[in-house]
């Protein structure tokens, strides 16, 4: 019976009407408060927009104040503009953050000051973890343009790749090879790789390899080498031209001979080159200098020392025509 009573006062409770009336001034109440709660807060609230407008305002200066200042110092450095740029940019956003978390602090907002704080550390550490490599390549670039290792329009070889440098970004730089295609090399890897910058020092070492045949007489060769480069319009006259034997070869003795160009473009290093073998060339047949071929010798005896014909006579075989 208790049982049944229960369900019925149950089957009441949830059969009854609502009162329209009473759910209207609880509404009214409401809002009433939200509007008393406004008309409180309104001071506040026109103080912390004003605040926010004139962070806006100081952010702007402080950007164009950061990079006014940071370009005077970079004026000779080209790449360092992008650097610049970010500081400039992040003094902006430092400048408005400040002011936008005085604003929250004016409306006793504080918990939900350590809310975003809490929540831009979560975020920056998880982004941090997702985007590592391109953080990796981002601070290899900002290092870059600080330490200069390479300008744009220097020839470099880094990576595997020579090339010339046709832009330099905070993420990657454009490498442009003497075949004409355009590599985009990641700053990490540029960064962390050995770099060879064949522009910076405005000269360039030409390295020329030959031989002469073993009945030459190597002094004499030496000699006319030596006065064929250094007759060469292209060659840098302050620095003397060398040449040095460097082994005994198959068919002859070779050497290297060596001599300094005014370096800018890669095609100096290639007419230099050029130069230098057409003119070697000359100066060796005008002289009685000779560049052997290459000279194969075959031995027929396992103890060695036997030529051919010997060997045919030998076996009682004979060359065709004898």
């Amino acid at each position: 019976m208790q049982a049944d009573s229960l369900a019925v006062a149950a089957d009441t409770a949830a059969v009854q009407p609502i009162n329209v009336s009473d759910a209207a001034t609880g509404l009214v109440g409401k809002v009433e408060g939200w509007i008393d709660t406004f008309v409180l807060y309104l001071p506040n609230l026109v103080v912390a927009v004003l605040i926010v407008i004139l962070a806006a305002f100081l952010a702007r200066v402080a950007r164009r104040v950061v990079q006014a200042l940071l370009h005077k110092v970079t004026d000779r450095a080209p790449q360092a503009r992008n650097v610049v740029d970010l500081l400039g940019t992040l003094a902006y956003i430092g400048v408005l953050a400040a002011g936008t978390f005085i604003a929250l602090g004016v409306l006793n907002l504080t918990g939900v000051v350590t809310t975003l704080l809490a929540g831009a550390g979560i975020v920056g550490l998880a982004l941090g973890f997702a985007f590592q490599d391109i953080a990796a390549n981002f601070i290899a670039g900002v290092l870059m343009a600080v330490r200069n290792p390479f300008l744009v329009g220097e020839i470099i070889e880094t990576s595997g790749f020579t090339g010339t440098v046709e832009e330099i970004t905070l993420r990657s730089t454009l490498l442009k090879t003497f075949q004409g295609q355009l590599v985009i090399l990641p700053n990490a890897k540029v960064y962390g790789d050995p770099i060879v910058n064949y522009s910076r020092l405005k000269s360039r070492r030409v390295d020329l390899a030959c031989g002469v045949g073993y009945g030459d007489d190597l002094g004499h060769a030496q000699q006319v080498a030596l006065d064929a480069v250094d007759g060469l319009e292209v060659r840098n006259t302050d620095r003397p031209v060398q040449l040095y034997y460097t082994e005994f070869g198959d068919s002859s003795v070779n050497f290297t001979v060596r001599f300094w160009i005014d370096f800018r473009a890669q095609t100096d290093f290639l007419d230099a080159q050029s130069q230098a073998i057409m003119a070697v060339k000359d100066a060796f047949d005008q002289n009685g200098v000779t560049i052997p071929f290459p000279i194969r010798t075959l031995d027929f005896d396992p103890n060695g020392g036997v030529a051919l014909r010997a060997a045919l006579k030998g076996t009682g075989g004979g060359l065709e025509g004898e």
